[in-house]
């Protein structure tokens, strides 16, 4: 397991808790008996002033991973004699003091003010709902009218919402720089992962209780969060925003027709809704625009991010610094088109494989196939394929034919291990024999998912020059981290997908191969082996419904979810392993980083751990 050290400034002396080196744990654990609120007001006072004295001592120049800040927590509450439900809250308040001059240094018309639902008092509230959240009607029933009206007075932009997705999509666009908000413990631990490790400043206060009905809040707090003034930064904590940024910004319309100019069109057009939404369209034109629609359309653009962040941890680590949206804007745009490269054969592979699974959505619109037929989707996904290996191939003299050879070579290596995992997935897919052992699911996953990490790193870090040293490391780091998330998307699958594909099960109902599946066979006796074969049997009378619940039920009697969580844990480890070993501490950041955020997952209920306390 990785260590991270928590350095002090040079002011004053350390703590214990400003000097330790923190493990990074990567196991699942029960966190529901960490999220307890100090219930009198004296006792969050107290608690409230010793995390900021601890916060004042701690080094600011990067941000803290969330099990960096709960040893920091779990250290504060032992020497102030406190239990350790408290966990949740003292991190809270931690990281709201660690951020606060950053929030300071934000102008308030860039800050964003979240607030929750359960504020609002839930008998005849007024208020209407759209995709942001509630559009407050200053009813005076409730607090949220004054906090708001307060805050929009101070030039913040205000949000009543819950969860962490939109706020990062807020943030990417580059509406705000800052957060400051009140929500529930159980709400804030899952946004800590995203919008604290991507180095987004962010104050919160607590709600009272996660009761989510007509809670209460200590207003002062909120209103003092409210109040904070402007003033310069002294210093600035380091940040992926700026690079996130830049990769979502590359796949905006405006950018794809200045970095990648249309050969058919004057200019991209916007495709309407509709049964014919091609209607005007010159047909030898047809195919550029669906595809640069399609990769306008949506996604993460994790990729982009990983190879401009690669990147840039080769070539001095200055996009995430002082100055860092500047220095993302210097970028070339050979460099620009390289990242674009990786995310156009991911799209292209997600293309074809809606085809292949006969999925019916992508990003919550109807797959190509089925918005335009078959024939034209694969034609889609072919086109995207070579704009792909183009956006490279035309930066040879920029690049240098050696830098542009390699990289070419690594993505077209790449693009042959995704296809033989493809393939190999379509075999089972269409065999009788339904039999598969956990090893060999594992195989699949490895050659599936992993080759796109690896080509968005390799791509990233040859741009900034010799990668031969890190060869290895980026292989074997990728394969563990796509093995991992490959596993997370298949349990994610039990519960449905907002982003991707909208349906839970998707994978059993499509007749895919999983490493549950192959888990659950390894776990199950002879009968129960047979029951799981026979709920996909050509012959089998169950429908939809019953062959989901059937298989739930016999993936719990076997262990299979916990047995697939275990084995994340154990690739997540070997992936930080591997990036323990990296010299270059920027890149080693990076990696960190990317284990916390691509394996996100929620807390689940998992045997007790030992915890880790933190040495004197």
């Amino acid at each position: 397991m990785s260590t991270a050290p928590i350095p002090a400034t040079d002011a004053g002396s350390p703590s214990p808790a400003a000097t330790a080196e923190t493990p990074r744990r990567s196991a699942r654990r029960k966190t529901s008996h960490l999220k307890e609120v100090p219930q009198s007001r004296e006792l969050r006072d107290s608690l409230r002033r010793r995390c900021e004295e601890v916060a004042a001592r701690l080094d600011k120049s990067v941000p803290l991973t969330k099990d960096q800040m709960e040893q920091v927590a779990r250290r504060t509450l032992e020497e102030a004699g406190l239990p350790e439900g408290y966990v949740g809250w003292a991190m809270v308040m931690l990281s709201t003091a660690f951020w606060k001059d950053s929030v300071a240094a934000t102008d308030p018309s860039r800050r964003l003010f979240l607030l929750p639902h359960c504020l609002k008092h839930a008998e005849g509230c007024p208020a209407e709902y759209d995709q942001f959240g509630m559009d407050c009607k200053r009813c005076g029933a409730c607090s949220i009218a004054d906090f708001r009206s307060e805050a929009e007075a101070r030039g913040y932009r205000v949000l009543v919402a819950e969860g962490s997705p939109v706020v990062m999509k807020i943030i990417v666009s580059g509406y705000v720089d800052a957060i400051v908000g009140v929500a529930c413990l159980n709400v804030l631990e899952k946004a800590i992962d995203k919008i604290l490790l991507a180095g987004i400043p962010c104050m919160a206060v607590p709600l009272l209780s996660s009761d989510c009905r007509n809670t209460s809040v200590d207003e002062d707090w909120v209103a003092e969060m409210i109040r904070t003034e402007y003033r310069p930064a002294k210093r600035r904590t380091r940040t992926y925003v700026h690079l996130m940024r830049a990769a979502a910004d590359l796949f905006q319309p405006e950018s794809l027709q200045r970095i990648i100019p249309p050969l058919r069109c004057e200019s991209i057009p916007e495709l309407p809704a509709g049964d014919d939404p091609l209607a005007g369209v010159d047909p030898i034109a047809a195919t550029e625009v669906i595809a640069y629609d399609f990769l306008a359309r949506g996604g993460k653009h994790s990729r982009p991010f990983i190879t401009l962040a690669a990147y840039d941890a080769l070539t001095g680590d200055r996009c995430t610094g002082e100055g860092g949206e500047e220095h993302t804007a210097e970028i070339s745009d050979s460099v620009r088109r390289a990242a674009m490269s990786i995310e156009t054969f991911h799209k292209a592979s997600l293309v074809h494989d809606d085809i292949e699974d006969d999925d019916a959505y992508r990003y919550g619109q109807p797959a190509l196939h089925h918005r335009y037929g078959l024939p034209t989707a694969i034609n889609v996904g072919d086109y995207l394929i070579g704009m792909g290996y183009r956006l490279v191939s035309r930066e040879a003299g920029t690049l240098g034919s050696e830098t542009t050879a390699d990289i070419l070579d690594n993505l077209a290596a790449a693009h042959m291990r995704l296809a033989e995992g493809q393939g190999a997935e379509l075999i089972w897919r269409d065999a009788r024999d339904k039999r598969l052992k956990p090893i060999d699911a594992l195989k699949v996953y490895a050659l599936k998912t992993s080759p796109a990490f690896e080509a968005a790193l390799y791509s990233g870090i040859r741009l900034a020059g010799d990668a031969s040293g890190y060869v290895e490391a980026i292989r074997n780091f990728s394969r563990n981290l796509g093995v991992a998330f490959q596993i997370l998307n298949d349990l994610g699958d039990w519960s449905g997908d907002s982003d991707n594909k909208l349906m839970a099960a998707g994978d059993v109902l499509g007749g895919r191969p999983t490493v549950l599946w192959a888990l659950a066979l390894a776990g199950l006796d002879e009968d129960g082996q047979n029951e799981l074969l026979g709920t996909v049997a050509e012959d089998s009378p169950l429908s939809d419904a019953q062959q989901v619940a059937t298989v739930r039920r016999l993936y719990e009697r076997s262990g299979a979810f916990d047995a697939a969580r275990r084995l994340v844990d154990k690739h997540q480890q070997r992936a930080e392993a591997v990036a323990d070993e990296i010299d270059n501490e920027p890149l080693r950041r990076l990696l960190y980083f990317l284990v916390d955020t691509v394996l996100e997952r929620p807390s689940e209920a998992a045997p007790p751990v030992v915890p880790l306390a933190l040495p004197s």
